[in-house]
């Protein structure tokens, strides 16, 4: 029963921004490892960037400096703030959850796609 519920994505012109949120339940949240992982379409999936239950944030070169992966206990959510989107951003975006012995939880993803 529980899930990870994506919003935020869609189509932005390059040098654009898009906010992606993920939500779930549960006061166990707090406790989990997520990250947010992309796949382009005839690409493997590929961690963008990830935050610990501590805090502790670590990016892909190819977004350091423009994404920015934040939390939000409270509110169960996680977000991932794009900023200065390009065309190579273009992928479906995926929320996950590290559960440790429950094991991973994906979202279904939510396409981005930065064109022109």
């Amino acid at each position: 029963q529980v899930q990870l519920v994506e919003s935020g994505g869609g189509l932005v012109q390059p040098g654009g921004s898009l906010r992606l949120s993920c939500a779930t339940s549960g006061s166990i949240f707090s406790r989990y490892g997520m990250g947010w992982y992309r796949q382009a379409v005839g690409k493997q999936r590929e961690l963008v960037a990830s935050i610990s239950s501590g805090g502790t944030t670590k990016y892909a070169d190819s977004v350091q400096g423009r994404f920015t992966i934040s939390r939000d206990n409270a509110k169960n959510t996680m977000y991932l703030q794009m900023n200065s989107l390009k065309p190579e951003d273009t992928a479906v975006y995926f929320c996950n959850a590290d559960r440790g012995w429950l094991g991973y939880l994906w979202g279904q993803g939510t396409q981005v796609t930065v064109s022109s």
